[in-house]
């Protein structure tokens, strides 16, 4: 057996590094104050010149390094020349130095399947610049400082934003990479933005400190956006002490590997694969669990539909009792996969 590392963890290291540029693209067309906003669906699905650079970095740099890997991101884009300052050659040490999990340790390219998410929180990506501009009157600080309301909401907002980049092996989340382009904006002026999570089935997670929300109260974190009365009367089903309103479903599984919340609910079919592939994957790491509202696992196969059908169900501890309390009202609701 050589000592080059296996394709797998190989491909993890190009993620990180990938993750990273992309989330400074995100970061500088929010600077620049130019989203170049396109509704795709409605006003809340929305894609920003972010989206599309961020998207176009990340295949780009993982198909030059690893041709024969199926990539599926969410953008539509049209097919064009990737710019040269776009790409991304490196590979995360960070990663490489880890020893892969023996069941990986023989895949091949062909056998994987990469979900991009290349800004997952648009809708609170472009209200948080819109406050930004409102601070600033059209310009965009390159500074986090100060006591507006707008710029407190604006840096709220952009909390919700991360890029992801999740891989999958036989139908099953296995590793998964996600950036959050502004996290360390409350250490101000001069603070280095950003951080780059990662994690590995059978491997563990790197990047952040895992905590479990209280054991005695129940937190629930939903979606900021796109709620209904089934999404309503499932969160309430489940008797929540708390419930938080975010965006981004990556946001959202970082709250529960931190300790912020209990459960992630979203009884609805508004989430995608590219969504849940990553934070799945780091979740499970850490002993998770990610099902649709039934209780099935979704499965990350390059054939599968792309929408989430039957709605999100995440947890760290105690998946049973949260699964437990979903309405049948819901679960009729819901057609599983």
């Amino acid at each position: 057996m050589s000592g080059s590392p296996a394709l797998i963890m190989r491909l993890v290291a190009s993620a990180y590094t990938v993750a990273d540029k992309a989330g400074a693209i995100v970061r500088r067309v929010l600077h620049s104050g130019e989203l170049g906003i396109v509704e795709k669906t409605g006003v809340n699905d929305l894609q920003t010149l972010a989206d599309r650079l961020a998207q176009q970095c990340i295949c780009a740099s993982l198909s030059r390094h690893f041709p024969k890997i199926t990539i599926i991101a969410e953008e539509d884009l049209p097919a064009e020349e990737v710019r040269d300052d776009l790409s991304e050659t490196g590979q995360a040490e960070e990663v490489l130095s880890k020893t892969c999990p023996a069941e990986y340790s023989e895949l091949k390219e062909e056998e994987l399947v990469v979900w991009v998410d290349p800004l997952d929180g648009t809708k609170e990506y472009t209200e948080a610049s819109r406050c930004l501009q409102h601070q600033t009157e059209g310009q965009i600080p390159h500074k986090w400082s100060g006591t507006s309301p707008f710029l407190s909401t604006a840096l709220w907002l952009l909390d919700n934003v991360t890029v992801l980049i999740g891989i999958a092996y036989g139908g099953k989340a296995i590793a998964g990479v996600i950036n959050q382009p502004f996290y360390n904006y409350q250490l101000g002026e001069g603070a280095a933005l950003g951080r780059t999570i990662w994690g590995m089935v059978g491997l563990g997670t790197f990047g952040f400190q895992l905590q479990e929300a209280p054991a005695d109260r129940r937190i629930i974190t939903t979606t900021r956006s796109h709620s209904n009365k089934v999404v309503t009367d499932c969160v309430q089903a489940m008797e929540p002490h708390e419930v938080i309103r975010v965006g981004g479903a990556g946001n959202k599984i970082i709250q529960l590997v931190e300790g912020k919340a209990s459960a992630y609910a979203f009884a609805s079919p508004g989430c995608k694969k590219w969504d849940t592939c990553a934070p799945e994957a780091i979740l499970h790491a850490v002993g998770g669990k990610l099902t649709d509202m039934h209780g099935n696992a979704y499965r990350y196969d390059a054939n599968v539909k792309h929408m989430n059908s039957a709605g999100v169900l995440a947890t760290l501890r105690n998946h049973e009792y949260y699964a437990s309390r979903v309405p049948q009202s819901v679960l009729h609701a819901l057609k599983s996969d």
